[in-house]
């Protein structure tokens, strides 16, 4: 439809209602104008839901959006993004940072760069984190196809690139007249606050639609506040969870990023000393779990030896808010006791059944107490003998820990002393971001979450370059506030996306990335060597091409990552050993403006492994002895895979 014809229809809604008040705005300044007035609430606590937009205005969006955002934002942010895929990861930083209870919208003009954004929405979605994407869209008239970047369809005329959004997003729009507005907004609301839906929300701008004109009713602009519900569980599924637990030998908890979403670490804390039942951690629920005795640590693939060990033989397996992603379960290989139940507490349905397992749908925070209620009145709690167990795995833990965090003789310092040191000097204020590389498992695994300081994983969609941006849309969410909100990353993911340093210097807000340099992917090399793959490296070191051989097998590349950083206005240091990186983050942490510290650290030291399988696609024929026993020793693994069978209530009901 027609800027013209939208703006007619207008005239004959004021017409028809001219008693009612209405507000006459274009598509784009009604937007701005909405969510100025849009609050979310969660225990009480009131605050903005959207307070401003990310993005890069391009043709596509400059006209309309930008518009809108100039004479009806004035209280509404505006943040200039280097690349539109990382202003979805700084949205998705910033809903972090609000505890899903706020986020940012983002923009980009039509074709290339909306499409850019769709990485971002996958990572939103995949972490069930809220964030509102308005993708600027084709021409809807279609007077002058094929307009500058469009994506023509020969027999679908509908379709644009945006429809590439569709997969990766819990809500879908496309606004093709104003009056549509009336009810997409609302609902693009709804999903962003309910904890079972959020993901990413995509309301696609038409380039025209948005300086189309209508007469929205006054009542659209009446502020509103999204109320974060938490609710119960019915009584029948905690009635028999508890059932299922109180008849439990060796329990184990997981936990998942619900706890932190729902506040739950105390009531997580509680109901683990109350019955003495050990806690392990997932990536997103990392630092969630208790500071206790009972805390295993790290489970999975980058696990700790003795949360895998006790994850082995458990015969229930208590699961709150997590996913359960292959890396936690080993590919459905961890969990080996034979008659293993699971008990799953999630706000999603979906989730809540998956492996199986028993479903306790609700919050986090209320349905721990509630079964704690339950299982105490029953007196229930684990065996001395079990308790001695789990001492016992912790040490294991320990001692591993302590030998990958040595100083190895003839060696740089590694990547394990590096995270040591962060370790050792952060605090309870800070907080660290991550998602990609070998430091994933550094982190996950050697990680002491006694300091306090808020660890925030991305690996579900482990997005290589989500960590620079999302830091600094942290950083914005809690701007002045005290501590520091460090970026951890390697030197691969660096390169793929650094250019947010430039925002961060152009709003005056302090990041603080630790780049670990270690001239390639080297986490993925093993992968080939260990899986069968090639059967040894290839593609992954950064070398140059020798002339000889034809492949990437020369000389290491040589880079200044520090100098890169430094010239987009960061103060930047390049550290060689522990003593020069020690210092380092000292003066990093006095700096006023975004820092960034390069580690040059030994190339191929890695942490010990726990023998965990992982599964992935391997070649089933080659002529290569080294794939040949690769894909023999996966094929091994993949062996100790399983079904779970569903478990169901003690009783029937």
């Amino acid at each position: 439809m027609t800027t013209t014809a939208a703006a007619d229809i207008g005239t004959d809604v004021k017409t028809a209602a001219d008693k009612k008040a209405v507000r006459r705005r274009t598509v784009a300044q009604a937007i701005v104008e909405y969510l100025q007035v849009q609050y979310s609430e969660l225990d009480g606590e009131k605050r903005r839901l959207v307070p401003g937009m990310y993005g890069i205005f391009g043709h596509g969006n400059s006209v309309g959006l930008a518009q809108g955002i100039d004479e009806y934002g004035s209280d509404f942010t505006y943040y200039q993004a280097k690349n539109e895929q990382s202003a979805v990861h700084a949205a998705i930083g910033f809903a972090k940072a609000s505890n899903r209870a706020a986020t940012l919208a983002c923009t980009a003009s039509a074709g290339p760069g909306s499409t850019n954004m769709v990485t971002g929405a996958a990572t939103a979605t995949t972490n069930r984190l809220p964030v509102l994407l308005f993708p600027a869209d084709i021409i809807n008239n279609r007077f002058g196809d094929p307009v500058l970047q469009q994506i023509e369809h020969p027999v679908e005329r509908d379709v644009s690139a945006n429809d590439c959004f569709r997969p990766v997003s819990r809500y879908f729009d496309r606004i093709t007249h104003p009056a549509q507005l009336l009810s997409t907004l609302p609902e693009a609301m709804r999903v962003l606050t309910d904890p079972v839906e959020a993901g990413a929300v995509v309301v696609c701008l038409p380039q025209d639609i948005q300086g189309a004109e209508f007469d929205f009713p006054e009542t659209f602009f009446t502020p509103r506040v999204w109320h974060i519900r938490r609710r119960p569980a019915v009584e029948d599924e905690l009635r028999d969870a508890a059932g299922i637990i109180q008849n439990a030998r060796r329990p184990l908890l997981i936990a998942g990023g619900g706890v932190r979403y729902s506040k739950a670490q105390e009531e997580l804390a509680r109901f683990s000393a109350e019955f003495g039942i050990p806690v392990s951690e997932t990536y997103a629920g990392k630092g969630s779990g208790p500071v206790t005795d009972l805390n295993l640590g790290a489970l999975g693939v980058t696990g700790t030896v003795g949360a895998n060990e006790i994850a082995d033989a458990a015969d229930v397996v208590i699961t709150v808010g997590s996913r359960l992603q292959d890396f936690i379960t080993a590919s459905h290989s961890l969990f080996q006791n034979p008659d293993v139940k699971f008990v799953n507490l999630n706000v999603g349905a979906f989730d809540a059944h998956k492996m199986g397992s028993f479903p306790v749908i609700g919050d986090a925070r209320l349905n721990l107490a509630a079964l704690r209620e339950r299982l105490s009145a029953v007196g229930y709690s684990t065996s001395a003998g079990f308790r001695s167990d789990i001492a016992d795995a912790r040490k294991a833990t320990l001692e591993v820990r302590k030998h990958d965090l040595q100083a190895f003789p003839g060696e740089k310092m590694s990547q394990a002393q590096v995270i040591d040191v962060l370790n050792r000097t952060t605090t309870g204020e800070d907080a660290l971001i991550l998602g990609s590389g070998g430091v994933v498992e550094g982190i996950h695994k050697a990680w002491d979450p006694s300091n306090g300081t808020e660890i925030h994983f991305e690996y579900a969609n482990s997005c290589m370059g989500h960590e620079i941006p999302a830091g600094l849309g942290y950083r914005i969410a809690r701007d002045g506030e005290p501590g520091e909100v460090y970026v951890l990353i390697g030197d691969g993911t660096y390169f793929m996306q650094p250019t947010e340093l430039v925002t961060a210097v152009q709003e005056r807000q302090k990041i603080i990335t630790i780049v670990v340099d270690n001239r390639g992917h080297q986490c993925i090399w093993p992968l080939q060597v260990a899986k069968g793959g090639p059967g040894r490296e290839f593609g992954t070191q950064y070398k140059e091409r020798n002339a000889g051989s034809g492949r990437l097998d020369g000389p290491v590349l040589e880079f200044d990552i520090a100098a890169n950083a430094a010239s987009m206005g960061c103060v930047a240091w390049s550290t060689t050993t522990i003593e020069e990186f020690e210092g380092a983050l000292a003066e990093a942490r006095a700096a006023e403006g975004p820092a960034v510290i390069v580690a040059h650290v030994e190339q191929y030291r890695y942490l010990s492994g726990n023998g965990a399988f992982w599964d992935v696609g391997v070649p089933m024929t080659s002529q290569r002895p080294g794939s040949q026993e690769g894909t023999a020793k996966h094929l091994e693994g993949r062996a100790r895979q399983r079904y779970y069978a569903a478990t169901t209530a003690p009783e029937p009901r």
